[in-house]
């Protein structure tokens, strides 16, 4: 065990990620386990929560194993609750090292404070330009001008007027293919701004979805020729961050607040 002041209990913090003032950013549930818990029990908790992420980790061999559940499924992949948990080993459990190693679904993961807060060190997931189908068009009031493909689908507007204006339509995105779609536009007071829409995941709308910008930083990076960016999401609640492609890794830097600590009963 390490020096840090483990939990005792199973404690839950709810902290708002990528946020810049109160009510901001997204929020993301953390619950610090000494031993995994049921998976069955953890897709409920999640569910109970109703958060976009509920995030469980566990300390093994020196780092932590980190995990994410949508109010519907296990996820590979999160980076606005990695940033949380990160916030909440530092801010809350007194954690001393400079990084913080996690390991997922997706490898390691690391995190590190800086200039803008938390640093995410994430793969580089650049999405490969594929041609428009026409169910993807049927998703939203606005037409995308390009669409990009990786884990996630990725579809470019010609503005961020048009991402704030932009309407999606839930039962249309239920029916493709694609369980998780990012619009994206470049920016008008930022480098580039995105929306995000999973409602097969149980998200119509997340806040903020730092696991999208494994694929936004190396799109918008080539189209803009710079390596370090200022992105906005343009949620109701919104979210800042600080980015910058290295190599076959990008860093998805921004600030958390704790909103509440309570405890589970179940």
């Amino acid at each position: 065990m390490t020096d840090y002041q483990a939990s005792e209990n199973l404690t839950q913090y709810v902290v708002n990620a990528f946020s810049f003032g109160p009510f901001t950013g997204n929020p993301a549930a953390i619950v610090p386990l000494e031993a995994w818990l049921d998976d069955k029990l953890m897709q409920q908790i999640a569910e109970q929560n109703n958060l976009s992420e509920t995030c469980f980790f566990v300390e093994e061999a020196g780092q932590f194993h980190i995990r994410w559940f949508t109010p519907e499924t296990e996820v590979n992949l999160c980076g606005h609750a990695t940033l949380a948990a990160a916030f909440v080993l530092y801010e809350q459990l007194a954690y001393q090292p400079p990084v913080i190693n996690f390991s997922s679904k997706s490898g390691l993961l690391q995190v590190e404070k800086n200039q803008h807060g938390y640093g995410l060190n994430f793969p580089n997931q650049k999405p490969k330009p594929v041609p428009m189908q026409d169910d993807w068009l049927s998703c939203f009031n606005i037409k995308p001008i390009a669409s990009y493909k990786g884990e996630y689908l990725v579809l470019e507007f010609a503005s961020q007027q048009e991402l704030i204006e932009l309407e999606p339509y839930i039962l249309e995105l239920k029916q493709i293919s694609e369980r998780f779609v990012v619009a994206t536009a470049k920016g008008d007071d930022c480098d580039f701004v995105c929306r995000f829409f999973a409602p097969q995941c149980g998200i119509n709308e997340d806040p903020v979805t730092g696991s999208a910008y494994t694929h936004l930083i190396p799109l918008w990076a080539e189209r803009l020729n710079k390596t370090q960016m200022h992105a906005k999401q343009l949620s109701k609640r919104g979210g800042q961050l600080f980015t910058e492609l290295k190599g076959n890794r990008v860093i998805i830097s921004g600030q958390a607040s704790l909103f509440s600590k309570g405890s589970i009963a179940c």
